[in-house]
């Protein structure tokens, strides 16, 4: 009896050594770090061996850390050595079943089972995943959910949990319960983390990713719902859902709510399977499965395709379903991520062979600022699907050429237009009306001039933190010369009243050129510089991704459109006037060249008036939430344009002004002429060969 004692305090001794030794061997602590046996936190730092200057191409690796296995890849580029691929992982079969296997062989020694019945042998070693997992927990997987989240995501350690999870879908999938989902989720909830993405793009396997979709999907598939309607799994980076169908069901829906990566509120997603497809359904019960990863389309890392540029950054969440075969088609509502108007979607589906998104799976029924729409084919290569930030399309580009020749024009034209003026300006500045007149013009072209050299620089900025400020001045400037085109405008009109309607007294032209500069630039920087000084503050005043006044936060674009379209509005009244006045006799022949000219100003403003008016409100109708793209197209039209016809209208087509050119031109030609003459005179010739 002693020496029975005595072996099983042995026994025991053995076991709690043996269980403390391999705790010291693999214990990890929950973190970003691990803990080595002196309890210095390991760094994992390159080694000198990759360091330094290199010469391309060349291929380094190194060793990973310490209770690591596998090793680090680097590649020369730039003459620097640049981390390439990881195999470090911590984890393998034998670890992710230690721990049972010690609890197991401690509570047989604590029951104090008769010697004879103890086997004092090593258990059978366990050579894969499945095996361990029917062993130690058959039930709910739950037997390897702490060692995997407490393991750290390094780009081994992903790699060998994609490979468990793909094999328990493949070796485990034959009755998968709620508990075995849920300790299912949890690992996978581990490696989609937003902290371990980085590390996916080191694993040497790039279809890592989307084997990881493939297993998931797989597995759900052979979830069985018990409920008629249940939230099965609900983790940060990975939900389920589940309800039951037949053909008697009225139209069915999942909605999903999920946090993104700097997001404060959760991105939505909505599956919908419409009631004809319901009708598809045989009379026994069905059911539908639907999952969402607010993170996965970060690291889903397509096939090469030809003529595809990759990667196509994802801007919703990747929505994975598992219906019965009879449906063919569901409608899926994406909450965009990037909420910029240039943020254009294209529906998509993941083809689990080509391991690329298929433009073909679906349809884009609606495309708005905040969401888009989708209607989609699904199938068993075709189970889950996205909205992609879409590349430019051909309307883009289109939009793109005609800004850019409408703006070249526009520039010329206007430079033009600033030449013919000076060149006729001594004929043409004859009454204190027509001087201020052509003083109009000028600064009408000076300011759009200026305000498309600032919309040129605008457009090659990025609304970044170094950028920003810049981005600011930039908007500034060119809210201020777009406004001061449309004030110099309205003085143009007040210049038209005050011609007309005041006709005994005449300003002097000092003053009014001071009350023209006071209209034409010192409002628009009253207005301008207030805008600046209430959206600014909260970071209003530019859009996200242009460099241009904010619509969607403060509506600080109201400080130009409103101003713009009163004006145009006040001018257009202006015109009635004139149109009622015109009849009015004149007195003196300096008052009928007065009259003459405010008629030639009636005709510039009747034109040009409706022309900017007709532009900025088709600039406040693309604003408009699913606005067609023919009011984009002419207001990229107008808009480009407006230089071309200020030259057209304003200048050219005053026969005041094509006469003095004329004379001009004819004044030039007679003294080139007089002076070729001279050269050629019998006096000139004597005088030269006298020299």
């Amino acid at each position: 009896m002693k020496s029975q004692a005595t072996m099983i305090c042995c026994l025991m001794l053995f076991l709690a050594t043996d269980s403390s030794h391999y705790r010291s061997k693999i214990h990890i602590k929950v973190g970003d770090k691990f803990q080595n046996s002196e309890g210095k936190p390991k760094t994992g730092r390159t080694q000198e061996k990759c360091q330094g200057p290199c010469i391309s191409p060349s291929n380094c690796s190194q060793p990973c850390a310490k209770h690591f296995r596998g090793e680090i890849g680097f590649t020369c580029n730039k003459k620097q050595w640049q981390k390439s691929t990881e195999t470090c992982t911590s984890l393998s079969v034998e670890t992710l079943f230690k721990d049972s296997n010690g609890a197991s062989r401690l509570s047989v020694a604590s029951a104090w089972i008769p010697l004879h019945v103890l086997d004092f042998r090593s258990p059978d070693p366990i050579k894969s995943v499945a095996q361990g997992i029917r062993k130690h927990c058959p039930i709910d997987y739950a037997c390897i959910i702490d060692v995997v989240k407490s393991s750290e995501t390094t780009s081994g350690n992903i790699a060998f949990i994609v490979q468990l999870l793909k094999n328990i879908s493949t070796d485990l999938s034959d009755n998968v319960t709620q508990e075995k989902m849920k300790s299912y989720s949890e690992v996978a909830n581990h490696i989609l983390h937003p902290a371990a993405i980085s590390n996916w793009a080191f694993i040497p396997d790039k279809n890592a990713s989307s084997d990881l979709l493939q297993s998931v999907n797989l597995f759900a598939r052979q979830l069985h719902i018990h409920n008629e309607s249940e939230n099965i799994v609900d983790e940060l980076f990975i939900q389920t859902k589940g309800f039951h169908l037949n053909h008697d069901t009225s139209e069915k829906s999942f909605s999903f709510s999920m946090s993104m990566k700097n997001a404060t509120e959760g991105i939505l997603g909505m599956v919908e399977i419409p009631r004809q497809e319901l009708w598809e359904l045989q009379p026994n019960a069905s059911q539908a499965i639907g999952i969402a990863f607010p993170t996965l389309g970060a690291i889903l890392k397509e096939a090469h395709l030809q003529n595809v540029s990759l990667p196509r950054p994802i801007n919703g969440l990747v929505l994975s379903v598992a219906l019965p075969e009879r449906l063919k088609e569901i409608v899926l509502t994406f909450e965009k991520i990037n909420k910029s108007r240039n943020a254009r979607a294209q529906c998509v589906g993941w083809h689990s062979r080509k391991r690329r998104w298929d433009e073909k799976a679906c349809a884009t029924t609606l495309d708005v600022k905040n969401k888009v729409k989708c209607r989609c084919n699904y199938t068993n290569v075709v189970m889950s699907f996205s909205i992609l930030m879409s590349p430019k399309s051909v309307t883009d580009k289109i939009l793109d050429y005609v800004t850019c020749i409408g703006l070249s024009v526009s520039i010329l034209s206007l430079v033009l237009c600033l030449l013919i003026e000076a060149t006729v300006w001594s004929r043409v500045v004859v009454t204190e009306i027509s001087y201020m007149r052509h003083v109009c013009i000028v600064n009408i072209v000076v300011s759009l001039l200026t305000a498309n050299v600032w919309f040129i620089i605008g457009s090659n900025f990025n609304v970044k933190a170094q950028d920003y400020n810049w981005c600011v001045a930039v908007t500034f400037f060119s809210h201020f010369f777009y406004l001061s085109l449309f004030f110099w405008m309205l003085f143009k009109a007040l210049l038209i009243i005050y011609g007309i309607l005041v006709i005994f007294h005449r300003m002097m032209k000092s003053r009014m050129m001071v009350i023209g500069f006071a209209i034409g630039y010192g409002c628009p920087l009253v207005i301008a510089v207030t805008t600046v000084a209430i959206t600014e503050p909260e970071k209003g005043y530019v859009r996200p991704d242009a460099c241009w006044l904010n619509w969607d936060n403060t509506k600080a674009l109201l400080a130009f459109t409103i101003p713009a379209l009163v004006i145009v509005a006040v001018n257009l009244i202006v015109v009635l006037v004139v149109a009622v006045n015109t009849q009015r006799p004149s007195i003196g022949s300096s008052k009928s060249q007065d009259v003459a000219i405010i008629m030639r100003i009636s005709k510039n403003v009747a034109i040009l008036t409706p022309l900017l008016g007709l532009t900025w409100g088709f600039g406040i109708a693309t604003l408009i939430e699913g606005t067609s793209l023919t009011f984009h197209i002419i207001f990229a039209v107008l808009n480009a344009f407006q230089g071309f016809f200020i030259l057209l209208f304003g200048t050219i087509s005053d026969h005041k002004i094509r006469d003095a050119l004329r004379m001009r031109m004819s004044s030039l030609k007679g003294k080139s002429r007089a002076a070729e003459n001279a050269s050629l005179s019998p006096t000139n010739g004597s005088k030269l060969m006298n020299r």
